[in-house]
């Protein structure tokens, strides 16, 4: 893979035709919906060809994977879309953009202190598991308004939305079920009062139901192997 690689820039193209397509069937702005390309199964190099194929934000799921990749592909926007223990906060912290799946007091504190430590505000979402899926991340929507309380006393982490994976099974009716979960969760706590609580963002929606999350509200959809098909 190069570069200039034609099947990378269709697919891309192709992506964001779809996102234009569900946003406006769903009477929204696909100016609205950030797409992250996933970089999970795929090397430095190829993320870089993504990156200069025009997708600024990049998204990786392991976070000493995000550490190579952010080395290497230095002008993108980089989202950690995947589980992060605390003993990795410290590493992670100044590469990201966005962290999405804060789902613990434990980690928002970690990410914190480091935050604190090295002066920088960090912007991050938190994981809500609206599936019910054991293998599954993520808070219970019993447990969101006591991290969101929490999170007021933060003064360098700023909870900028939520985010959420829809059922393994269960096709797209399940999606949306899991998708309107989150947004009425969002919706539920959207009055908030603090200044770095601001739950504007909904990361929800991947290669295979995107369009359905989009269709629920989604601002972010992370889509990994609709990009690589064919590269």
């Amino acid at each position: 893979m190069n570069e200039g690689n034609p099947i990378l820039h269709q697919n891309l193209d192709r992506v964001r035709e779809r996102i234009r397509e569900a946003a406006e069937a769903a009477g929204r702005s696909p100016a609205d919906i950030t797409l992250i390309g996933v970089t999970k199964y795929v090397t430095p190099n190829q993320a870089a060809a993504l990156r200069i194929a025009g997708c600024v934000d990049l998204g990786e799921s392991r976070p000493q994977q995000l550490w190579t990749k952010a080395e290497q592909v230095p002008h993108a926007r980089w989202h950690l879309v995947g589980h992060l223990q605390r003993n990795k906060v410290r590493q992670t912290v100044p590469l990201v953009t966005l962290i999405h799946s804060v789902d613990s007091h434990r980690l928002l504190a970690s990410i914190e202190r480091e935050a604190h430590e090295i002066n920088q505000r960090v912007d991050v979402l938190l994981e809500v598991n609206v599936s019910g899926d054991a293998s599954k991340y993520g808070l219970t929507g019993d447990e969101l308004p006591r991290l969101l309380e929490k999170a007021i006393e933060c003064s360098h982490v700023h909870v900028c939305g939520l985010m959420t994976m829809a059922a393994r099974e269960g096709g797209p009716v399940v999606a949306g079920h899991n998708f309107a979960a989150l947004r009425m969760l969002r919706d539920q706590f959207s009055d908030q009062v603090s200044p770095n609580i601001n739950l504007s963002e909904l990361s929800m929606g991947m290669s295979g139901d995107f369009e359905t999350a989009i269709a629920e509200g989604s601002t972010m959809v992370r889509i990994g192997s609709l990009l690589w098909e064919g590269c």
